[in-house]
C-alpha cells in the first residue's frame, strides 16, 4: 500500500501522540484530560471543535468548497478497568486502568487523518470527525444520539473501524449486515433458607439450586434456537457462600448473552426467565431476575460496505481485503450510530507474531505500525466519498 508523504512524515508525531494517550487511560464518561487533548489539536489544524457532546466526547468539523455532503468518521476514546502488565515505559500512569483495547490507537489514526485532510483540502463538502467516548461499558453513541448528534452534525453516511489483533497485519475485514452482536446481562438471584451445613434438611439450598439453574441454561442454545442464528448464553459468574459448613441464603448468578435478531433476543430473555423460576420453584425456593438490554447488533449497510471494500482493494490490494464469513460474538455501540444514518464498521488486522495479545489482555500494546495505515485510509475514505464533482 501507497502512503503520502504527509502521513509518513507524520509518523513520529502519531507514535507521540499514541504513547501519550496510552500513558494517560481513562475511563468512558471520565475522558477530560483526553478530549482536551483532542480538541487542542483540533483547533490547532484549524477545525471547528464542538466539545461536551455526551460530557467528554468532541466533534471536529471541516469544511471545504461548496458541496452539500457531509460524512462522519468516528474513533473511540476511553481505556479500560485493567492493570497494565506490558511493562512497556510508556505504560499506563493510573494503576488499575488501561488502553487494552486500542482506543488510543484509533484516536489517534483519526487525528493522523485530521492533519493530512487540512493540509491537503482534497474534498468537496464537510466532514466530522467525531470522537465518542464511553464505548467499553456505558454506550457513549447512544449518548450522543439522544443528545441529537447528527442533528448538530449532519451526516449522510458514518464510518468506524477496530483493530484486530486476530487478523493479519494490514489486513482489512468487512461484513455486509451484522457484524458485531447484541448484548444482554442478566443476573438471577435465588433465594434460599440459609442454615448449618451439618443439617441441611433444615435448609432451602440457594447453590444446589443454583448449580441446576446454571445447567438447565445451557438447553436454551441447543434447543431452543434455531442452529443458524448465531447465540451465545455465557454464565459469566456464580456466587454463593462463605465456607463449608454454611448454607447460604442466597446466590447470584451473572450470565451474558449475545444474538443478533430481534425475536431471538426476546426468546432468549423469555427461556431465562422461565427456566429460573421454574427450576426455584421445583427446589421450593423463588428466583427472581433483572435482565437488562445492553448494546444492540452492529448492522451494516450494503453500499456503503461496497463502497469501503472497493476502496480498500485499490488502497491495499485485493490479497489484504477479506468478507468476514461470520459476525464476530463481541459488541459495539456504533449500532447506534448505524441504525441512525448508513454506514459500515469494519476491522483492520494487527497480528505480526504468534505471541500478540488479544484485545482486553492485561500484555497487550496496540501495533503503532498500523498508525499511517489507519490515518491513510481515513484520509482517502473521506476525499473518495466528497470527491470533487
Amino acid at each position: 500500500m501507497k502512503l503520502s508523504p504527509s502521513i509518513t512524515n507524520a509518523m513520529p508525531e502519531l507514535v507521540a501522540i499514541r504513547h501519550d494517550l496510552h500513558a494517560h487511560p481513562e475511563l468512558g464518561l471520565e475522558e477530560t484530560r483526553t478530549s482536551a487533548f483532542i480538541a487542542r489539536h483540533l483547533t490547532s489544524l484549524g477545525f471547528e471543535v464542538t466539545t461536551g457532546l455526551a460530557k467528554t466526547g468532541v466533534v471536529g468539523t471541516l469544511r471545504n468548497g461548496t458541496g452539500k455532503r457531509s460524512i462522519g468518521i468516528r474513533a473511540d476514546i476511553d481505556a479500560l478497568p485493567i492493570l497494565e502488565e506490558t511493562g512497556l515505559e510508556y505504560a499506563s500512569k493510573t494503576s488499575g486502568l488501561m488502553h487494552a483495547c486500542g482506543h488510543d490507537g484509533h484516536t489517534t489514526m483519526l487525528l493522523g487523518a485530521a492533519r493530512a485532510l487540512a493540509e491537503r483540502r482534497n474534498f468537496d463538502g464537510t466532514i466530522h470527525l467525531i470522537f465518542q467516548p464511553a464505548e467499553e461499558n456505558f454506550g457513549g453513541a447512544k449518548i450522543m444520539m439522544d443528545e441529537g448528534l447528527f442533528d448538530k452534525f449532519p451526516c449522510d453516511a458514518v464510518f468506524a473501524l477496530h483493530n484486530e489483533p486476530g487478523l493479519p497485519f494490514g489486513q482489512f475485514a468487512l461484513r455486509d449486515g451484522p457484524i458485531m452482536a447484541a448484548v444482554d446481562e442478566a443476573r438471577i438471584t435465588v433465594h434460599g433458607r440459609g442454615g448449618h451445613g451439618a443439617e441441611p434438611q433444615e435448609t432451602a439450598d440457594p447453590i444446589v439450586c443454583g448449580a441446576s439453574i446454571v445447567m438447565a441454561l445451557q438447553s436454551i442454545v441447543s434447543r431452543n434456537i434455531h442452529p443458524m442464528d448465531p447465540t451465545v448464553v455465557t454464565v459469566g459468574a456464580f456466587h454463593a457462600g462463605s465456607a463449608s459448613n454454611i448454607i447460604p441464603e442466597r446466590a447470584e448468578i451473572v450470565v451474558g448473552i449475545r444474538s443478533f435478531e430481534p425475536d431471538v433476543r426476546d426468546e432468549l430473555e423469555r427461556r431465562i426467565r422461565m427456566i429460573a423460576e421454574a427450576q426455584a420453584t421445583s427446589f421450593g425456593m423463588r428466583a427472581t431476575v433483572d435482565y437488562q438490554r445492553s448494546y444492540d447488533a452492529t448492522i451494516n449497510h450494503k453500499a456503503e460496505t461496497d463502497f469501503v471494500r472497493d476502496l480498500a482493494v485499490r488502497f491495499a490490494g485485493a490479497d489484504r481485503v477479506v468478507d468476514l464469513a461470520r459476525p464476530f460474538m463481541g459488541s459495539e455501540d456504533f449500532a447506534y450510530m448505524l441504525k441512525e444514518r448508513p454506514g459500515t464498521y469494519f476491522f483492520l488486522g494487527s497480528k505480526v507474531g504468534d505471541d500478540d495479545k488479544p484485545l482486553h489482555h492485561p500484555g497487550y500494546n496496540f501495533n503503532d505500525d498500523l498508525l499511517p495505515i489507519g490515518a491513510a485510509f481515513w484520509t482517502e475514505l473521506a476525499e473518495a466519498y466528497l470527491a470533487r464533482r
